[in-house]
């Protein structure tokens, strides 16, 4: 009888939804070389967002994997911006120089899709925008164009935005 209450309450119980999407950018096995010997610890670079245009960029250090992870998203959430869209993508250009990472970024046509890579197309997937084209360029480090990227996004207008570029036929010269 007991066994049937317990199997009943855990079909019932569900799990809630969390606030924000997790997502591991970067894992690192770090070592600390002291007198006995090294000391190896996790550095974790997460990214969170709940794709409705918030989004935030975490690194934290832990023992194992998972603490690493959690300190992580924890630093992303109190990180956190507010990226203004219009109409699933970004207002206007904008270029970022962060360190040595650079980071520029487009407006697109609608149904364009998200032309990004790495470390630009997780922080974009996880604020929602559906229509950009970005280009990172400098470092290849992915904490550090995360970072820019976070920048360049918070450092969007809501102004009028301007006309996203479609894709246009090339018209050629006939020759004779």
């Amino acid at each position: 009888m007991a066994q049937q209450q317990r199997q009943r309450r855990r079909r019932t119980r569900r799990r809630e939804k969390p606030e924000f999407e997790t997502r591991l950018l970067d894992l690192a096995r770090v070592t600390r070389v002291v007198k006995g010997g090294r000391r190896f610890s996790f550095r974790a670079t997460v990214v969170i967002g709940d794709r409705k245009g918030r989004v935030g960029v975490g690194v934290a250090k832990g023992l194992d994997v998972s603490s690493a992870m959690q300190k992580a998203a924890n630093d992303a959430k109190k990180n956190m911006i507010t990226v203004p869209l219009t109409r699933g993508t970004i207002a206007h250009d904008i270029f970022v120089k962060d360190g040595s990472a650079k980071v520029l970024m487009k407006p697109s046509a609608p149904g364009r899709g998200v032309i990004a890579g790495g470390a630009v197309r997780t922080v974009i997937d996880m604020a929602g925008i559906r229509d950009i084209v970005t280009k990172s360029l400098g470092t290849s480090n992915k904490l550090n164009v995360a970072r820019a990227a976070i920048v360049a996004l918070s450092q969007l207008s809501t102004a009028t935005p301007v006309r996203p570029r479609a894709a246009k036929a090339v018209k050629r010269k006939k020759t004779h």
